[in-house]
């Protein structure tokens, strides 16, 4: 807005009294809207951790879905990073970015700038919401060495076939730490071999996987340079 364009012209100059106000009056409203956005979220992610009823349960479930529903429109306007990052956090995930070294919780934290200056290099999902309906999210994600699934109770085999399914993870991924997520069974684990980059897996208290052995020897066969480590009964 009133900026010269690349050939010197004046550019939207003309318009400026105009529409100037109307979008910084627009890019504070949708500021406002996620600061109160993630004090709700934050304050809904500390409630979960309290016991409730059958019934309410039922609501959690719909909330959570409510959280993991992806916004395609929003995809297209800030970018996979961006909209993946605001997915997780919101799920009480969080994410550590390309050249940085401090790992990102706080939705109200999330960078501004450029959409394509943050990528998502690493994410830590423990304790988060996520479920298989919000995992498209990753679809475009292009830097991601690093995932951490750790007591994520909506995790389930649709999750991990889902994930070995895109071709951007398949290249980056090189590290993956599954624990404690009782709805994995040795078929989600098994489609871990599409990884063919995958230089590390952690397995730990999955108590839905049965044969360890075989899954070893697939993986193994599958990606000869993996270090396997695992923790299963």
């Amino acid at each position: 807005m009133g900026q010269l364009m690349s050939n010197g012209t004046p550019g939207r100059e003309l318009n400026s009294n105009v529409e100037g106000p109307h979008l910084l009056h627009s890019t504070a409203q949708d500021t406002n809207q996620m600061t109160v956005f993630g004090k709700i979220s934050r304050q809904l992610c500390s409630l979960k951790k309290t016991s409730w009823s059958c019934d309410s349960r039922y609501f959690w479930e719909w909330l959570n879905t409510v959280f993991n529903k992806i916004d395609y429109e929003r995809l297209r306007d800030v970018g996979p990073d961006r909209a993946a990052s605001e997915w997780l956090l919101r799920c009480g995930a969080k994410v550590r970015y390309c050249g940085h070294q401090k790992w990102l919780q706080d939705y109200n934290s999330l960078p501004g700038g450029p959409m394509d200056r943050y990528k998502i290099q690493a994410i830590d999902a423990t304790d988060s919401c996520i479920m298989d309906i919000g995992f498209d999210h990753m679809e475009g994600l292009e830097h991601v060495e690093k995932i951490t699934l750790c007591k994520c109770h909506y995790v389930d085999d649709n999750c991990l076939q889902r994930l070995s399914r895109f071709e951007n993870l398949r290249k980056s991924l090189f590290e993956m730490e599954l624990i404690t997520c009782g709805n994995v069974t040795d078929n989600g684990i098994i489609a871990l071999r599409h990884f063919r980059n995958l230089r590390y897996l952690f397995l730990s208290d999955l108590p839905g996987v049965k044969d360890k052995d075989n899954l070893a020897q697939v993986l193994k066969t599958a990606l000869p340079s993996l270090e396997l480590k695992l923790n299963l009964m």
